[in-house]
């Protein structure tokens, strides 16, 4: 399970190289002593053993949704919920599950990725006694 979380970090901190909003290269948002960091990508991205111990469903045409929240650097239990919106403003709502690993606590959710496109994601963060809206745009890949 060590190994799912930091694959799950790294995917977070390096895919956005790959496939970011041009004008906010850290997949990060801030609000007070809260950092919420997060990233999409094609599951087909993750080792079959790894989506396996996640419970994802690894193919070409499922993307993931990575979310961590940190306060003071540590993992901060939250309440994560949102929405995928296509480039038609079609949404879907967005289930997320927590993966807990020692020392690190992930949420993660799945969604349809048919074609390359730009996905709009619209995220509410519930943590520290706050809860804080945020929204992005990522443009997602369908996996070979």
């Amino acid at each position: 399970m060590r190994r799912i979380a930091l694959l799950l970090f790294s995917l977070c901190l390096a895919i956005p190289a790959m496939a970011a909003d041009p004008a906010k290269l850290e997949r990060k948002e801030v609000f007070g002593d809260v950092t919420v960091h997060y990233n999409a990508f094609n599951s087909s991205f993750l080792q079959p053993d790894a989506a396996a111990a996640a419970g994802l469903v690894r193919s070409k045409n499922q993307g993931v949704l990575n979310v961590a929240v940190l306060k003071a650097s540590k993992p901060l239990p939250a309440d994560v919920s949102g929405t995928v919106k296509d480039l038609t403003g079609r949404a879907k709502p967005l289930t997320f599950k927590q993966v807990t690993e020692q020392g690190a606590v992930y949420y993660i959710a799945q969604f349809p990725v048919d074609q390359q496109e730009t996905f709009t994601f619209d995220l509410k963060v519930q943590a520290g006694g706050a809860t804080n809206s945020f929204s992005f745009n990522q443009e997602v890949f369908p996996g070979e």
